[in-house]
């Protein structure tokens, strides 16, 4: 029942790893804590079989990202999918032009959805309406962006590293490192390279049109790479071809909460629902003899299951 750090290739849908999982398992139970983009590659978690039962406490784990914005062009669904609908002419900015952009965007901000994105607006998925030639009045969202770090200008794509190596601050330009693959360009255009650490419910497609507007330009996601999904960095992930034979972690490893170790009497209490008196506050994962008990939530009076296994 393990938890698995994948690392999703060019032009595979989530769904797609999901399936190629449930084949590789020889099980439908397989889910995964946050949709990656076909043209955006790195981590993808899946939990499968009762693994499945923590994807709710992963949701929203933070997220570091590789972006390569490219200005001077828009298209319609934020990224390299193309079409281009919007070009204008755009010197390449300075560093500290785009680092003060940069510095806007950081923190709690009101992001609004890509048009293609599964976002629903009265029963309506907004990239089915956006599809047909439409589109939606999509609401705002709050997010958090917890920092936005410039790793380079360059005059286009080409000339942007795509070679890479983890570091203690995350993954950072070697040309001795690891070389990622990004969409073919839809032109040459200048094109920043950012490092990000997300909340859940980001949009870096949105990240990129934002900081080209701030900027005064049309811009592009131009290639996306996720890095980390809470504690999975993508050294650690494994290919859609090893699915079958991942080891992965066990479900106790995966919930980064801290623990209180029960006895009989707490984690029988748990399992029946009830709420036993407690000084903890938070979230905290509860145990007995090493096992997994519950997840649950304490107020400083008593603790409230969240999710408790059998």
């Amino acid at each position: 029942m393990p938890v698995l750090a994948v690392d999703k290739p060019l032009g595979l849908t989530s769904h797609d790893v999901v399936n190629r999982a449930r084949r590789a398992r020889g099980t439908r139970r397989v889910g995964h804590t946050g949709t990656l983009d076909p043209l955006a590659t790195g981590v993808l978690v899946l939990c499968v079989d009762d693994s499945t039962k923590v994807v709710q406490f992963m949701e929203a784990d933070s997220k570091d990202y590789l972006a390569w914005i490219s200005l001077g062009a828009g298209t319609p669904t934020l990224d390299a999918e193309g079409p281009l609908e919007e070009i204008a002419p755009v010197p390449r900015p300075s560093g500290a032009e785009v680092r003060a952009v940069l510095a806007g965007l950081t923190g709690p901000q009101a992001q609004v959805p890509p048009q293609y994105s599964a976002v629903q607006v009265g029963g309506q998925r907004a990239y089915a309406v956006a599809r047909a030639g439409g589109a939606l009045d999509l609401p705002a969202r709050n997010v958090v962006m917890h920092s936005l770090e410039l790793l380079g200008v360059y005059d286009h794509l080409g000339d942007a590293p795509r070679t890479f190596s983890p570091g203690p601050d995350g993954w950072a330009p070697d040309t001795q490192g690891r070389t990622f693959t990004l969409p073919a360009p839809l032109g040459d255009f200048p094109t920043l390279l950012v490092r990000a650490r997300v909340g859940s419910g980001t949009y870096l497609r949105s990240l990129a049109r934002d900081v080209g507007a701030a900027l005064g330009v049309p811009a592009h996601l131009a290639g996306l790479v996720r890095t980390r999904v809470g504690r999975y960095d993508l050294a650690d992930s494994v290919s859609v071809d090893d699915l079958a034979g991942a080891q992965g972690i066990p479900d106790l490893a995966a919930l980064d909460f801290p623990g209180i170790e029960a006895d009989e009497r707490l984690a029988r209490e748990l399992r029946q629902g009830k709420r036993p008196k407690s000084e903890a506050v938070g979230r905290h994962v509860v145990t007995l003899n090493g096992a997994l008990v519950a997840v649950v939530d304490g107020n400083g009076e008593e603790l409230r299951v969240v999710r408790a296994w059998a």
